[in-house]
């Protein structure tokens, strides 16, 4: 079983994948949780192991063994991670593990009951500082401590504990209420009000807000640093190359030249501007019963203000409140966000390809790392891989963010459950998102740009200077500048010199002639220098990136 998982995965491990225990005896994560490699009964035949390798075992902690049947126990994925990832299905949770697992306490299954638990436990809490519901005393500051260390300290162990009810149930959230009754049961004030665990809540008032809560701290935690630090590193590039000049490509062909520093600078403003999208948006909850209108809350005490109440409750988790609902919050704001994240992909897609564009023609240089090869066969070969990683990263996230954002926001009636299953990929489409996001850091830092390559090329291209000559005099009255410019210039060869001999042909007044001549395809380059000094500092560029 695996539940620690981001993309589609169910990790099944085999003999023939694992080391024997004499060389990895004792497998402990980062919450004490275990993987599962048991197979079978020692001295038995692993029928899926390789015939050319020992069958081994892998032995649980004591304390672990009443969780788990001898014959089929389960680990979590620490020192054998790299083990397990050969037999994942999704590359989110294989080849691509180490650059997402840090969503993967947000995301994955395990994640989702890990919210879910705080949500019921905060509820109760909640109840219990309500004076208006006496059934629930206030609770002690004991119990409180209890509680909140209980979310504080939930484990991927207790998490499969859960999925062994949910086996009986059938009924994940439901399994969390039965999982939480039984471990309080043992604390005897808070076993006196164990049927208020869950009190007049439907599924999705967990559920909800627990998506809620796993978005916003995936964002401000995991992905909005890493999209700052990506905004960051093309800032660093447009100030380090403000003043080399670079020749333009419109349609393919030249056009007039600019600097590599401003080039870079529209990246990073274009992607900080989504930033300020992302501030903006509201991350909403509900918490309104079966269909929003508080039915059970009212038959049980009808006095009690409870749209008020629920509002303050979720309120307290750091989420906004939604009080026009049905069953289900109706995910605007998830459409919304997501739709924010694909324009902000779809400009580090442009990005990508520009720099990988900028590569092709020579203008930076890649410093491979030690022994790292681009070509099987090619050995001089040094490929854009990095590059082209994020930006096929980008074209698997961007499809499974518009079709969540497109599909989560329509619901039959009052609620139907196709949003689901779709809900269970939040991690997906930021998952892969994620990825790119770090190969393109990845790809930047091998950067080195070729100021060589980049004179050579504006060195052959004077042909540039058309628009500055025929724009020149057409303010000092000479007929058909751009005529005579296209005359000398499309289709033949330009060079410096006869460039300067068309200016010499004409009658220019002497300050503008000598500019004209004195002008070159490097020094062409119009505000392009002061565009970039505009942008003071870093900051600019980060203040979208809000906490939400």
């Amino acid at each position: 079983m695996e539940i620690t998982g981001l993309g589609i995965s169910h990790h099944c491990f085999c003999s023939s994948v694992v080391k024997p225990v004499s060389k990895c005896s004792d497998f402990t994560g980062k919450r004490g949780s275990i993987v599962n490699f048991r197979f079978g009964q020692s001295g038995k035949e692993n029928p899926f192991a390789n015939p050319r390798l020992p069958f081994f075992i892998f032995r649980l902690p004591e304390r672990m063994e009443a969780h788990f049947s001898t014959s089929q126990s389960q680990v979590e994925l620490s020192e054998v991670e790299g083990l397990s990832s050969l037999k994942a299905l999704s590359p989110l949770d294989g080849r691509y593990k180490q650059k997402i697992k840090d969503l993967c306490d947000y995301f994955s299954e395990y994640g989702l009951i890990h919210y879910r638990v705080l949500v019921e436990v905060k509820w109760l809490l909640s109840l219990s500082r309500n004076n208006e519901i006496p059934e629930v005393p206030n609770f002690s500051d004991d119990a409180v401590s209890y509680l909140e260390g209980f979310i504080s300290n939930f484990s991927v162990n207790d998490a499969f504990e859960v999925k062994k009810i949910e086996k009986v149930t059938n009924h994940d959230v439901k399994a969390v209420e039965y999982f939480l009754k039984k471990k309080f049961q043992s604390h005897p004030e808070i076993a006196k009000v164990l049927e208020f665990l869950h009190f007049a809540c439907t599924s999705e008032d967990i559920n909800n807000l627990s998506h809620a809560l796993m978005l916003k701290e995936a964002l401000n935690h995991v992905l909005f640093p890493v999209m700052v630090e990506l905004c960051e590193a093309i800032y660093k590039m447009s100030k380090e190359y403000a003043e080399i000049p670079m020749l333009s490509r419109t349609h393919g062909q030249t056009a007039s030249p600019t600097t590599m520093g401003k080039e870079m600078l529209i990246f990073a403003y274009r992607l900080s501007s989504i930033g300020k999208k992302f501030a903006n948006i509201r991350i909403l909850g509900k918490f309104g019963g079966a269909v929003g209108n508080y039915n059970a809350h009212i038959a049980a005490y009808p006095d009690i203000n409870w749209p008020k109440f629920s509002e303050e409750f979720v309120r307290s988790l750091g989420v906004d409140f939604n009080p026009y609902v049905t069953q289900i919050e109706p995910h605007d704001y998830i459409a919304e966000l997501f739709n924010a994240f694909i324009q902000f992909n779809n400009i580090l897609m442009d990005f990508d390809r520009d720099i990988w564009s900028y590569i092709s023609l020579g203008y930076f240089k890649q410093i491979p790392r030690a022994g790292e090869i681009g070509s099987s066969t090619m050995p001089h070969k040094v490929n854009p891989i990095d590059f082209e990683n994020s930006e096929g990263n980008l074209s698997l996230a961007n499809p499974v963010l518009s079709g969540m954002s497109s599909k989560l926001v329509i619901s039959r009636m009052q609620r139907d459950l196709t949003d689901s299953t779709v809900l269970r990929n939040l991690g997906v489409g930021l998952g892969y998102s994620l990825v790119a996001y770090k190969s393109a850091l990845q790809g930047i830092k091998k950067l080195q740009i070729n100021e060589g390559c980049l004179n050579e090329d504006l060195d052959k291209s004077w042909e540039v200077l058309a628009e500055p000559i025929q724009t020149v005099m057409r303010r000092y009255g000479i007929p058909e500048p751009y005529e005579k410019l296209k005359e000398l210039t499309r289709g033949r060869s330009v060079s410096k010199e006869s460039i300067r001999e068309f200016i010499e042909n004409f009658d220019l007044p002497d300050k503008a002639k000598s500019y004209l001549l004195t002008l070159t395809p490097q020094s062409y380059i119009g505000a392009a220098i002061e565009l970039v000094k505009q942008v003071d500092s870093a900051q600019e560029l980060q203040d979208g990136f809000k906490v939400l």
